[in-house]
């Protein structure tokens, strides 16, 4: 049995959520499916940190390219971009960056 399960989380994702500053709607609605997805994983011991990065960042665009808003990076590899993903689809990219 695992004794690292119970409430202490054993694993973190780090997900940014890349776009323009302010954000548009678009960013807005991947950034809350990014978010709904966090909290069903972290009932079973994942910790997802969520963050907003500025796409018109030179540090960014050197990090990641050329990228369409919204950009949903898990890990530091840009998993989607150019559209809203649902909280079903973030849920288990986050959980294949898990394992």
């Amino acid at each position: 049995m695992d004794e690292n399960r119970g409430n202490v989380p054993t694993k973190e994702i780090r997900v940014e959520v890349i776009g323009p500053e302010p954000p548009c709607a678009r960013c807005q609605a991947a950034r809350k499916a990014v978010e709904k997805a966090a909290e069903k994983l972290k009932q079973s011991g994942v910790m997802v940190k969520v963050e907003k990065a500025n796409i018109m960042s030179k540090e960014i665009v050197q990090k990641y390219g050329v990228l369409f808003s919204p950009a949903i990076a898990i890990n530091g590899t840009v998993k989607i971009m150019g559209r809203v993903p649902n909280p079903g689809e973030v849920e288990k990219l986050l959980e294949e960056a898990a394992k």
